[in-house]
């Protein structure tokens, strides 16, 4: 009985090897099949996709041409705007009052015009400037769709934001914790990165269709390089004697930079919906003529901060006269510190009388 019980087992373990071979072969078979199938599959979608990419490569060939085309179109058209400006202003000599009124149109008639320009090279790529070049090289940093443009606006400001809060926590960590040199030169430099960084962003937004400019994109230079001195000034009496001082004005600026951001976006956001804003406005450190309306409380805070740059710089200046000083950098931030006053104060002034004289006019007008 055992003998024939190992006998059957005997018999039966080929044929289980032999039944475990040809599952394997069927199963083995059956994935490359599948294998196969998918390759066909993906071999098909392969061939829709070289002709999808040969469309998608005539269609950017076709409007490279057409970007060329309107560039040339546009220069043709400031140059025939430029001719047209220059004829008029010498008919302006002799003409009656009839001819006035027409000369007039056709001025606003030419100004319109060039604006339009001006919307429509913000969608067509352009040589970038001098500071991009010597930044960037010549590389096109002109977005094409508006969705894209908004993204990258909105990025800006949150960049600004989340930078004024921890430049706002640096200062005052410096201020009343960690009086050590170390940390002041990380707070100088994180200043000096944050200031280069807004630049090019902000060169970046104006190829983009951006109408920042004048003060306010020049304000940002001047404190990139007064944050540079600032970070090689040397330790000694003289930055000690002001450290504490500089360090409450970083404050002081981070709050009311956080205090304009968060009132100056929901301005824009009605103004923009009311069609009276351009999509790609900024918010700024200063005051603009768009601001009056909900966010003249703010003007006290910004004139006490640019008379703050003006004590900095009648401090500064004091101590390059002190007879310990011996460092280059305090008159220099002295310097760079009235300019601060003088083109902070200067244009915040002229956009209040601007406005509060248009407001006049339109008050006689009613």
């Amino acid at each position: 009985m055992a003998n024939k019980r190992r006998w059957y087992k005997y018999l039966q373990r080929p044929l289980a090897v032999v039944c475990g071979r040809a599952t394997r072969t069927q199963t083995s078979t059956m994935s490359l099949e599948r294998c196969q199938s998918e390759w066909k599959e993906i071999e098909q979608e392969y061939e829709q996709l070289q002709e999808t990419h040969k469309v998608y490569r005539q269609k950017l060939e076709e409007l490279t041409n057409l970007q060329a085309l309107c560039n040339s179109a546009i220069g043709k058209q400031r140059k025939g705007l430029k001719e047209l400006k220059q004829s008029l202003h010498k008919c302006a000599s002799s003409h009656s009052d009839k001819e006035s009124e027409d000369l007039n149109d056709l001025q606003v008639r030419i100004k319109e015009r060039q604006n339009v320009f001006f919307d429509m090279e913000a969608y067509l790529p352009k040589k970038n400037g001098l500071y991009l070049n010597l930044v960037l090289g010549n590389v096109n940093v002109t977005l094409l769709s508006n969705q894209a443009k908004f993204a990258y606006k909105d990025e800006y400001e949150k960049f600004k934001l989340y930078m004024t809060i921890i430049l706002l926590f640096g200062a005052v960590t410096c201020l009343f914790f960690l009086n050590y040199r170390v940390f002041d030169e990380i707070l100088n430099f994180l200043l000096v990165w944050y200031y280069c960084t807004l630049t090019i962003r902000e060169s970046i937004l104006m190829s983009n269709g951006s109408r920042i400019k004048g003060w306010w994109v020049l304000h940002h230079y001047v404190s990139t390089f007064l944050s540079g001195v600032m970070l090689t000034w040397p330790e000694g009496l003289m930055y000690q004697m002001f450290r504490s001082q500089f360090l409450a004005f970083s404050i002081y600026q981070s709050c009311v930079q956080f205090l304009q951001y968060y009132y100056q976006s929901g301005c824009l956001y009605r103004l923009r919906a009311l069609g009276e804003r351009n999509q790609l406005d900024l918010t700024v450190e200063g005051f603009q003529s768009w601001m009056w309306r909900g966010l003249t409380f703010i003007l006290p805070f910004l004139f006490f901060g640019h008379f703050w740059q003006l004590y900095n710089a009648v401090t500064l200046f004091k101590l390059s006269a002190h007879e310990d000083c011996r460092e280059w950098q305090v008159f220099m931030m002295a310097l760079t510190f009235l300019v601060l006053f003088l083109g902070n104060f200067l244009t915040t002034l002229k956009v209040v009388h601007h406005k509060i004289q248009k407001n006049k006019g339109k008050v006689k007008t009613n």
